[in-house]
């Protein structure tokens, strides 16, 4: 199982955010922290922002923090709200026209492994990835 990018940038926004704590990020200054294309870290702070995980200052002075504080925000919730969906294989898919499905026991072996994926990840929070920014290479302010 791979997640995608957009999952993937969402999580490491997110943790940016938790270590600059009330101070807004933007999200120049955070694709310049990853080396991550600024267009695709747009998309997904507006994902994250309408989601209610980020809040958007608007204005001159404006940028993105938490909406939340780190210890709401699970991550197995963050990963539901980011990833387009968990079809592992062709039998969870809605379109599936797998022919042993019907007598398949492989979708129940993995349907079992994802919910333990999603149940461990629904254990933590966000407060336990928190960061320093000295570990993201940036001063404190």
């Amino acid at each position: 199982m791979r997640l995608t990018d957009f999952s993937d940038f969402s999580l490491r926004i997110l943790m940016y955010a938790a270590a600059r704590g009330d101070r807004l990020i933007t999200i120049e200054e955070t694709a310049a922290v990853y080396g991550i294309s600024r267009a695709h870290l747009m998309k997904v702070a507006n994902q994250l922002t309408r989601a209610g995980y980020l809040k958007a200052v608007r204005g001159r002075s404006g940028g993105l923090m938490l909406a939340k504080r780190p210890e709401k925000i699970r991550l197995g919730s963050v990963l539901r709200d980011t990833e387009p969906d968990f079809a592992l294989v062709e039998c969870f898919a809605s379109d599936n026209k797998c022919l042993i499905s019907p007598r398949c026991r492989l979708r129940g072996a993995l349907n079992e492994a994802l919910s333990a994926f999603t149940s461990t990840l629904d254990r933590y929070t966000l407060a336990d990835l928190m960061l320093r920014p000295e570990d993201f290479g940036v001063r404190a302010a």
